[in-house]
């Protein structure tokens, strides 16, 4: 690839706050994509053609969900070289996340903290940009609660979402592992988690036998977690026929970032120090899934060889987000080429 453009614009970046950084970047991406420049500034994507979930994805390398939770800039990230590109959390309403500042780099530890709290403008504008793009790449949509929506009625905002994502996505993600929402992390376990797979599982029929077309539902859950409690997941989700897990989301430990300046901020940490945890959590949920279901694996990845790695522990798809972050596009591309070189040498 030669000379990265992005580790330039990186330093500049770098110097302005978090949030404004990341809305300046992906605006400046879309005027790249919209002049079709994309190509000949980070180079055009590779081809490693994979099936899963019943998709055919160009290759196996996606974006993780947070990065463009409204649905504005997809075309353009997919062009960066991804397989797949995953949107949101969105919600059933509009909210305004949590207040600002929310996001934090740790740049010692190439990790991010950020407690954005699903602050997306609703369902319906995603909708919106969904339907007007000319979009021919694999599109996940991933879904959660509003905040102010009480445990008891969490249920049906998934199932609000569900219904009117569902005829614009290749797969959907339920997303119940964000440490930013109060008690969204406590539908991961016992009668609650019960409950919601098993009304989203009615609903993902009922819709599928309408439309005539079936789309996936993928879980993401959290890196904070004992072994027993990923065996049991991973039961619970063959029981309900869940058609892939997303492990993990952002880990509310500081283990790895003690003593950095902003690592006391409350909210979810993501890069490079979420590796080891997100791998042993793919570990053992591959362990007890037994080819059941895939996994797309997301957690630290900051190299070909990191993407490597979880494919060999089990995953079948991998997601980035924080890499992208701090390595631009040449971290895509560079891991697609990867997976290239294996592919041919196992062959």
């Amino acid at each position: 690839m030669g000379l990265n453009p992005y580790s330039f614009v990186r330093k500049i970046l770098f110097k302005l706050d978090a949030e404004k950084a990341h809305n300046f970047s992906l605006k400046a991406l879309n005027l790249i994509y919209n002049l079709k420049l994309t190509s000949l500034i980070f180079g055009k994507p590779k081809q490693l053609p994979v099936k899963v979930m019943g998709i055919e994805f160009p290759n196996p390398v996606g974006l993780a969900a947070g990065l463009d939770k409204n649905g504005d800039y997809f075309q353009a990230l997919a062009a960066c070289g991804f397989g797949f590109v995953e949107i949101g959390t969105i919600t059933p309403r509009a909210q305004p996340g949590n207040p600002s500042p929310r996001l934090f780099r740790l740049p010692e530890a190439a990790a991010i903290i950020n407690r954005m709290g699903f602050n997306n403008h609703g369902v319906d504008y995603l909708l919106d940009k969904v339907k007007s793009a000319d979009f021919n790449g694999v599109l996940g949509i991933n879904i959660g609660k509003n905040k102010d929506t009480p445990a008891d009625k969490a249920v049906d905002d998934y199932l609000i979402c569900l219904e009117k994502v569902y005829p614009y996505a290749d797969y959907i993600t339920v997303n119940i592992s964000s440490p930013n929402t109060p008690g969204l992390r406590d539908l991961q376990f016992g009668e609650a988690l019960n409950e919601l797979l098993a009304a989203l599982k009615k609903c993902q029929k009922a819709l599928a036998d309408q439309q005539g077309r079936y789309v996936p539902l993928a879980v993401k859950i959290a890196p904070d977690m004992d072994d027993n409690a990923i065996e049991q997941l991973a039961h619970t989700f063959i029981e309900y026929e869940i058609d892939a897990v997303i492990a993990t989301n952002t880990t509310s430990s500081r283990e790895n970032v003690e003593g950095l300046e902003h690592a006391d901020e409350q909210g979810g940490l993501s890069g490079q120090p979420v590796k080891e945890k997100a791998d042993h959590v793919l570990q053992v949920l591959s362990v007890h899934l037994q080819n059941k279901l895939p996994i797309i694996a997301v957690g630290g990845i900051a190299s070909g060889e990191d993407a490597l790695n979880k494919i060999r522990l089990g995953a079948s798809l991998v997601q980035i987000y924080t890499g992208f972050i701090y390595q631009g596009p040449s971290l895509v591309h560079a891991t697609v080429q990867a997976l290239i070189k294996n592919s041919r040498n196992s062959t």
